[in-house]
């Protein structure tokens, strides 16, 4: 069973990244894959929207998927249903990505073990808004 990793290394995590690749992303605004990816770009981070058939969301262009990204992706922030994981976990591990993220209710554990067995970083199963807000990240970001 995947253990997400401590919250020192959860905040380290958000600490470093930059540029977050949204994979699920939806153009309603009252959408959780919409509100959190704006709240995230609000706090400074590069906000990458991944979705077929959208070609600009939040100001930024927006990708069928994330071998089309032309530049890099520090995490990977996955607002699919958990039958549709495997793929993008596949395709993070194809392209070298260091980190992925599955939203609140978002687990599969075969793509957990996957990714873990790839070196990828895994959070399962939690938010990374209220991660970002509980962890003192902001404080910890300006520190730097």
């Amino acid at each position: 069973m995947h253990r997400n990793p401590p919250v020192d290394d959860i905040r380290s995590l958000l600490c470093k990244v930059n540029t977050i690749a949204v994979v699920g992303f939806s153009p309603e605004p009252a959408r959780p894959s919409h509100r959190i990816a704006a709240a995230m770009q609000g706090c400074g981070y590069t906000i990458i929207p991944i979705r077929p058939g959208l070609q600009h969301a939040l100001g930024e262009p927006a990708w069928p998927d994330l071998r089309s990204v032309p530049g890099p992706i520090d995490l990977v922030n996955v607002f699919r249903a958990p039958e549709h994981v495997m793929p993008i976990i596949d395709e993070c591990i194809e392209l070298g990505l260091p980190a992925v993220w599955l939203q609140d209710g978002v687990v599969n554990e075969q793509a957990a073990a996957r990714a873990s067995a790839a070196g990828i970083v895994l959070i399962m199963n939690d938010c990374v808004w209220r991660a970002y807000r509980t962890l003192g990240v902001a404080a910890a970001r300006s520190a730097q």
